[in-house]
């Protein structure tokens, strides 16, 4: 598409779980990296607090991008890679998966021909190239179409919409290479007890009381608060190295969360840096590594979380805008944890589809 001396690459902008990017088809992107990069930060509008010269929103969760190909796997039907446009910064990370952005991958597949949708529902095989794990997708499909309409909510979103059914059987240790990159359910970083876990998402879990804070405090005040940023940052540091991230000063990962008791009646409060900015709700995968740590006897979540008996349970993890449930079946077999399953219930809507312009 030639009208003006910009560039016009065809973008499908949606809204998956609590969190909105911009959706390509690899074949329409370019294979070098570097190149690739810079052409999304320019898409964005980074680095610039208000991206105002781009299409992201200005907050991390609305800076997000995936890109999406047939997969050469047998047991995959797309690739996915999900790339992070950092919003004051030029950087782009592909140092994690999103599990809310994934929300919308199953439909734009079928949308573009790359899945064939079947009647009722349609599970998609999907590979998380930044992770190298396949996860399973169901959406709500009929006549050979993507269904959004539908009557699930999650909080931070809105109004209802179809389900969107996510299980990652094989999520631990995604990017550390074991749940527990430690070997322990309990770490002391800089005095302060924390559990160094990764379950689709490296997350270090730590007691809000520990860091002077209670735990219910707003998104906005946490934001604000630089002495808790900094020690938090001091930690994140330091967890990266033991986690096996390497130096992640410039990475997005490993996320903070911060968990108290529940104050709504679910199994966790928390309040989660992603990672220098207050998250408004929690992470699709980043929920899953909160809920492990919540099952693992000695760590600070257990310590402070409510939970049901029974193998498969399932946990509220309560955030600044609601809940995230996740559906655990977890046991402990002579000190090894087995995951059975970690599935959560989300819903994704495509909001624009054309061109984005640089």
């Amino acid at each position: 598409m030639a009208n003006s001396d910009l560039i016009a690459i065809p973008c499908t902008w949606m809204r998956g779980g609590t969190s909105k990017g911009a959706f390509f088809l690899a074949e329409h992107l370019s294979e070098n990296v570097a190149e690739r990069d810079a052409l999304l930060l320019r898409v964005m509008g980074s680095p610039d607090q208000r991206q105002i010269d781009g299409i992201g929103g200005a907050d991390p969760l609305t800076s997000k991008v995936a890109i999406v190909s047939a997969s050469a796997r047998d047991d995959a039907d797309v690739d996915y890679l999900f790339l992070q446009v950092f919003v004051d910064q030029p950087l782009v990370s592909d140092g994690q998966n999103c599990g809310n952005i994934l929300s919308g991958v199953a439909q734009f597949a079928i949308e573009k021909n790359l899945v064939e949708a079947r009647e009722g529902v349609t599970d998609v095989r999907v590979f998380m190239l930044n992770t190298q794990q396949v996860a399973i997708v169901t959406v709500e499909t009929s006549a050979g179409l993507v269904r959004y309409r539908g009557t699930v909510s999650i909080d931070g979103v809105p109004g209802t919409a179809a389900a969107v059914q996510q299980n990652f059987p094989d999520a631990a240790g995604s990017s550390c290479g074991t749940l527990l990159p430690t070997g322990n359910v309990l770490d002391v970083i800089n005095g302060v007890e924390v559990t160094l876990i990764d379950h689709g998402m490296p997350v270090v879990v730590l007691r809000a009381a520990d860091l002077g804070i209670t735990g219910y405090e707003s998104r906005e005040e946490l934001d604000g608060n630089a002495v808790l940023k900094e020690r938090l940052e001091h930690i994140r540091l330091i967890a990266g190295e033991k986690m096996n991230l390497g130096d992640v000063c410039d990475k997005s990962v490993p996320k903070m969360s911060m968990v108290a008791p529940p104050l709504h009646g679910g199994c966790i409060t928390t309040r989660t840096f992603i990672p220098h900015r207050c998250h408004a709700s929690i992470g699709v995968l980043g929920a899953v590594s909160v809920a492990t740590a919540c099952l693992l006897p000695g760590s600070p979540a257990a310590e402070l979380a409510e939970t049901a008996s029974g193998n498969e349970k399932q946990l509220s993890i309560e955030h600044p805008i609601g809940e995230t449930s996740v559906v655990m079946d977890m046991t402990i077999v002579d000190g090894e944890v087995q995951v059975k399953k970690a599935a959560l219930l989300r819903t994704a809507r495509k909001l624009f589809e054309g061109y984005v312009f640089v």
